[in-house]
C-alpha cells in the first residue's frame, strides 16, 4: 500500500524484488497515481515497465494516455478496447514481471467483453487481480455479458486457481456486497466477512479464492439455501437471479 486516494478504485503496483521491474495495474487517476510512481522511480525503488488493464472502462483504463505522457517507454497490456493498448495477451498467455513473477492472463468476459484477470505467482505467493469481475463477497454487473459468462468466469476460471490465491479486486465494495450476501446466506463465513468489513475500510488482499468460495454468494450457486432464496436450481439461472436481486437491493 503506497497511498490512498479519494475514490473506491484500486490501482496496484506490482514489483519484482530482485530486478525492481514493476507494473502498474489500472492507474485510472493519474493525479493521484503519478506522484507515487515518480517518487518510487526517483528513489530507485522501481523500474516501471508496463501499464496493465483489467478492462476498458474509464475508471480503470482512462488514465493510460496521461501516464504514458508522464513516464516514457511504457507499453500497455490489456484487452483490445483499452485506451492506448499496445499488447492484448491471449487467454492463458503468460509473461514475466522481472525474474520472479509469472503472470497468466485469464479471459473473464461478462462485465465487459475485454475483461482479463491476471494471476500472479512468485515462489509460494499467489495473487489474482480481478478488476470488476470478482469483488470481495461479490461480482461486477453484467454490462456486456450474460449470467452464463459470469458463472464461467467465477465458478470455472477463477475457482480453478489455488485456494490460497489472494484476491485483489478493482474496487472496495465489500460492505455493500456482504450486506446483500447476509440477506441471502446468513452463514458463519458470511457473518465473519460482515464483521471484518465493518471494522476495516480496505479488504483487498485480505481474502483468498478459498475464502470467496465460502462467503461469496455468486461463487455458491450450487448452495441449496441460495437456490431456495432465488427460486432457481440451474447454476446459470441462480447467477442471473442473484445479480437481479443485488441490483435492486437497498
Amino acid at each position: 500500500m503506497l497511498g490512498s486516494g479519494t475514490g473506491n478504485n484500486y490501482a496496484y503496483l506490482v514489483i519484482d524484488e530482485t530486478t525492481k521491474d514493476a507494473v502498474i495495474i489500472d492507474p485510472a487517476n493519474p493525479p493521484e497515481v503519478a506522484p507515487v510512481l515518480k517518487s518510487q522511480i526517483d528513489s530507485g525503488k522501481i523500474k516501471l515497465k508496463n501499464i496493465i488493464n483489467t478492462h476498458h472502462h474509464p475508471d480503470h483504463a482512462g488514465g493510460n494516455k496521461k501516464i504514458l505522457e508522464d513516464f516514457k517507454g511504457l507499453s500497455v497490456i490489456g484487452g483490445k478496447d483499452c485506451q492506448a493498448v499496445s499488447h492484448t495477451p491471449k487467454d492463458k498467455d503468460t509473461f514475466k514481471i522481472g525474474e520472479s513473477i509469472t503472470v497468466q492472463a485469464l479471459y473473464t468476459p461478462c462485465h465487459t467483453q475485454d475483461s482479463i484477470c491476471y494471476y500472479c505467482e512468485d515462489g509460494q505467493d499467489r495473487a489474482v487481480f480481478t478488476g470488476d469481475t470478482l469483488f470481495i463477497g461479490g461480482c461486477g454487473r453484467f454490462f456486456e455479458g450474460t449470467p452464463a459468462e459470469m458463472h464461467t468466469a467465477l465458478n470455472k476460471t477463477l475457482a480453478a486457481l489455488p485456494e490460497d490465491t489472494k484476491v485483489y479486486p478493482g474496487h472496495e465494495y465489500t460492505k455493500a456486497n456482504v450486506k446483500f450476501a447476509v440477506s441471502v446466506l446468513p452463514t458463519e463465513p458470511v457473518k465473519k466477512l460482515l464483521s471484518f468489513a465493518e471494522q476495516n475500510s480496505e479488504t483487498q488482499g485480505k481474502f483468498t479464492i478459498g475464502d470467496e468460495k465460502l462467503h461469496n454468494v455468486f461463487m455458491r450457486v450450487q448452495d441449496p439455501d441460495i437456490q431456495k432464496a432465488t427460486g432457481k436450481t440451474d447454476p446459470v439461472d441462480v447467477m442471473g437471479k442473484l445479480r437481479e436481486m443485488k441490483n435492486s437491493f437497498k
